[in-house]
């Protein structure tokens, strides 16, 4: 399978979940090109440094921004959103526009780890 640019994100709540998921498919995800908001990808680095991943803003400062553009470009295949949905958040609106880039260029979107694990799967 050709490598894959994907993107990793998790809302504060979930980032220990995330980064635990991380680390049990850090075999299947270490050929690809990975993107994460700032504060997940920090914390993805400092747990799989060997990963390609590039850290981005952090959500609320427009990371979740960044990353939809360049789903936009065609520059991400896939999406890994650890959401937290018992916790509003006060960049809900960029959320929503990312989930709406998602669906509208077709790109596999994994909101929790049961799906995650099925993506993956794919990969």
């Amino acid at each position: 399978m050709p490598a894959v640019q994907a993107a990793l994100i998790s809302h504060d709540r979930l980032k220990p979940q995330f980064v635990e998921w991380v680390v049990r498919h850090r075999l299947a995800l270490q050929p690809h090109t990975l993107f994460a908001t700032g504060t997940t990808g920090g914390l993805i680095k400092e747990a799989c440094p060997e990963l390609n991943l590039t850290p981005l803003k952090s959500g609320p400062l427009g990371g979740d921004q960044q990353i939809g553009a360049m789903i936009c470009e065609g520059n991400i295949h896939a999406m890994f959103f650890f959401i937290d949905p018992l916790t509003p958040m006060p960049h809900d609106v960029d959320v929503k526009a990312l989930i709406r880039l998602t669906a509208l260029y077709n790109i596999p979107t994994a909101l929790n780890e049961a799906t995650a694990d099925r993506v993956i799967a794919g990969f």
